[in-house]
């Protein structure tokens, strides 16, 4: 019998119009432009600021295009996977809401917690739903809206984030491309320096928590810039290796675009030129488990059928890992 692997068939973004710029965050905190641009790499972010919309919604647009970009029957749709850290609700899952917008009447969905490696973890969690055999059309979103937990007040984090969502169609082949290899890698000594401290089950909300500023991202950024530059560069290296590749047979890296001193940390571990480096940070900042897919969103028309792809992300947990993708179509041609 033949071998059967998963593949990306199509994909599918969207961003919010607003656009939160650099002059407009130094009105609001001690900053400007080019402490911004040097320390992070972050010119625009965009923010997802009318009234009651969440993450669904803008996972539903990119899953909305990806269907149309991908001719996809909704009664085909056989699993949906969000990856997120911003759901709309506890529960239901934000999944079961997308399935909803979207009439999917066959699908299973849930929802997938990484933080910011959400995308990669789901990547490999839908590729083996895939390998099965008996799952042939998957959907994996990574949607976040990061400002719903960004505090406008602190400097450090509130230039770093953005909203954004983009989608995957995840199928089943037997040629030689598609999801090739994974690594994938927690450590839960992160919890300390990257984590939301109150809304969970530890500390639910309270007027004590609200007062306290509790439910905004709090990140010791020094600590998590570090571990992030080393465990990207590793994983990255250690997946290519493993999988013979090297500068001159990797045709693009894609890797979480968190700050882009670790992007070019990574870049130069893989000794891989910067004009084969997705990068979009400068745009978008930092969509948590949207940026790797709205990277390939971005720059999906320069891709070319057997392409090696390797993906890179790092996110609170501490979640990491590389994914090894063989690229399995042209992106310039008409889906």
């Amino acid at each position: 019998m033949e071998k059967i692997n998963a593949v990306i068939t199509g994909v599918g973004g969207y961003v919010p119009d607003y656009i939160l710029t650099n002059d407009e965050i130094s009105r609001m905190v001690d900053t400007n432009d080019e402490w911004i641009m040097t320390r992070i790499g972050v010119k625009e972010r965009r923010i997802l600021n009318e009234e009651g919309l969440g993450s669904s919604y803008m996972a539903r647009k990119a899953a909305k295009q990806l269907m149309q970009r991908t001719g996809a029957d909704p009664d085909d749709i056989d699993l949906v996977i969000v990856a997120t850290t911003t759901p709309d609700y506890h529960f239901p899952s934000t999944a079961s809401i997308l399935c909803d917008k979207l009439r999917l009447k066959n699908a299973f969905a849930f929802d997938l917690q990484a933080a910011c490696s959400g995308f990669l973890y789901a990547l490999e969690t839908a590729a083996n739903f895939i390998r099965s055999g008996r799952y042939k059309k998957v959907i994996i979103v990574g949607a976040d809206k990061m400002s719903s937990m960004v505090n406008y007040t602190d400097r450090a984090t509130c230039p770093i984030f953005g909203d954004g969502a983009a989608a995957f169609m995840i199928e089943p082949t037997t040629e030689d491309y598609g999801i090739m290899d994974s690594i994938l890698r927690t450590d839960g000594k992160g919890l300390p320096f990257l984590h939301m401290k109150a809304g969970g089950s530890v500390c639910p909300p309270s007027y004590f928590t609200i007062d306290n500023h509790m439910h905004y991202i709090y990140q010791e950024g020094r600590t998590v810039f570090k571990y992030a530059v080393s465990n990207m560069s590793d994983v990255s290296a250690e997946i290519a290796a493993r999988n013979g590749l090297n500068k001159d047979n990797i045709d693009w890296v894609i890797p979480h675009q968190a700050n882009l001193r670790i992007i070019d940390a990574v870049a130069n571990r893989l000794e891989v030129p910067h004009e084969k480096v997705m990068i979009n940070i400068q745009r978008y900042g930092n969509t948590s488990a949207g940026t790797l897919p709205l990277c390939i969103w971005d720059f999906e028309d320069k891709l070319k059928k057997g392409d090696n792809l390797i993906f890179t992300a790092f996110g609170a947990g501490f979640t990491w890992g590389a994914v090894y993708v063989k690229w399995g179509y042209d992106g310039k041609k008409e889906q």
